[in-house]
């Protein structure tokens, strides 16, 4: 580059810095063999361009394999001039399994810890949403292609109710979704072996 350009090494370096230019790292794609590919991406991408006035948007996605863990002592939140607390040690009290939902319109996230990660209790989660939501509101649902999703029983459920429209996604489309629960996980303090509601605001 700096051959091609006459600049001074230092000069390029403190370009690429001041831009973020990384040049250096690499990231894989995978290429999809689905006919319908293309499609799906329009439906999906319209949906977060131009949602319905009337309906809810959905992106669903579950994490597995969670260490639920306490923490021995409360810690100190937040305060001017002082930072919030925890203690180092912990208790352990197993794994358990996240299922959460982001509502694409309003940024907000809807999650359900359960002690076992089966289609039950993914059925179990679509049942609260059903019982939640305005019965004359379409439900439109992005969800990866993970084994829960495509058992007789969910497909049955889903068949029987049109108002839900679930569509296909990669996990990429899904990354905002699992940053947010994440990052809560991380920051909560009461053990994640009880269900808790947890509900978050973020930006789509």
């Amino acid at each position: 580059m700096s051959r091609e350009t006459g600049l001074s090494p230092a000069s390029i370096m403190r370009i690429w810095h001041a831009f973020g230019i990384k040049p250096h790292l690499e990231k894989t794609f995978k290429l999809s063999t689905d006919p319908l590919f293309v499609d799906k991406v329009h439906d999906i991408v319209g949906l977060y361009l131009t949602p319905p006035e009337r309906a809810l948007v959905l992106c669903v996605d579950e994490k597995s394999q969670i260490q639920a863990l306490n923490r021995t002592q409360p810690g100190l939140p937040l305060s001017p001039g002082n930072p919030a607390t925890r203690t180092h040690d912990y208790k352990r009290h197993g794994t358990t399994s996240l299922i959460a939902a982001l509502d694409v319109a309003t940024g907000e996230v809807i999650g359900r810890l359960k002690r076992q990660h089966r289609s039950t209790e993914f059925l179990a989660f679509l049942r609260e949403i059903d019982a939640s939501v305005p019965a004359e509101m379409p439900i439109h649902l992005i969800m990866d292609n993970y084994a829960t999703h495509k058992t007789d029983k969910v497909r049955a459920w889903l068949a029987a109710r049109p108002r839900f429209e679930p569509g296909g996604t990669y996990r990429s489309t899904l990354a905002l979704l699992r940053t947010s629960t994440q990052r809560g996980l991380r920051l909560s303090g009461r053990s994640a072996v009880r269900p808790v509601v947890a509900v978050r605001r973020g930006h789509c």
